[in-house]
């Protein structure tokens, strides 16, 4: 298994900067702790900060040398808020934090990196709905069609996110020109037709950035897909 540098740093509402850095085993999910440079333990964010909350994403949960394909707050096993991803070099303004918690002990900050662009094909579809609630579906790109599934339950979009609608999102994605659904993905209801759509950032050539374009409202049975030509 190989390993890279994660990275980030936050701004609280009380004006302090969380520098955040750990080593994270790739092709799995790892904790992003308080770096000891500021600290005197590598710790928990929600240890570090507890009763205190996040007010600007002054750097993003960042891949040192590979690519970071989903980052979140973690709360006692569910997605609290999603987070914003980079890699090293290519990230280009900060960003408000997409939900506004107070964070508790034991929060965590999970990270899921690739070793190098492309290695497994990995990709991340990142929602937050009208109602708050946080949700990331992810999958390996392949040949033809790749519905993505809740990186926690397993469900698909449908499943998983029943009578909401999306607010912001981002799409994590490297696959280029092997891109065949609108150079992203598309949500497709119970009939398999598009009525959202997401296109792909490159954290290695772009900060992926959350938009509010293409947003969809789920029903039961609909599916997040990315189509690839080879």
């Amino acid at each position: 298994m190989t390993t890279q540098l994660a990275t980030a740093s936050f701004m609280l509402n009380t004006g302090e900067i969380v520098d955040l850095s750990s080593t994270v085993t790739d092709n799995a999910e790892g904790e992003l702790k308080v770096s000891t440079l500021y600290s005197v333990a590598a710790v928990s964010i929600g240890q570090y900060a507890e009763g205190k909350s996040i007010a600007q994403v002054i750097s993003p949960v960042t891949a040192a040398t590979g690519q970071m394909t989903y980052a979140y707050i973690n709360r006692r096993g569910a997605i609290l808020c999603v987070l914003p991803v980079a890699q090293a070099g290519q990230a280009w303004t900060p960003q408000a934090p997409l939900a506004g918690v107070t964070l508790q002990a034991g929060d965590t900050i999970q990270c899921f990196s690739v070793a190098t662009a492309n290695a497994g094909r990995y990709c991340a579809y990142s929602v937050v709905t009208q109602n708050g609630v946080h949700a990331i579906f992810a999958g390996q790109a392949a040949s033809g069609n790749v519905d993505l599934t809740h990186i926690l339950s397993g469900a698909n979009i449908g499943g998983a996110l029943t009578g909401m609608r999306i607010a912001c999102h981002f799409f994590v994605c490297d696959e280029g020109a092997l891109i065949s659904s609108g150079n992203g993905l598309y949500v497709l209801n119970d009939r398999g037709l598009p009525i959202g759509a997401c296109m792909a950032s490159n954290p290695t050539q772009v900060q992926p950035i959350p938009n509010k374009m293409g947003l969809a409202s789920i029903g039961l049975n609909f599916v997040a897909r990315i189509i690839c030509s080879a």
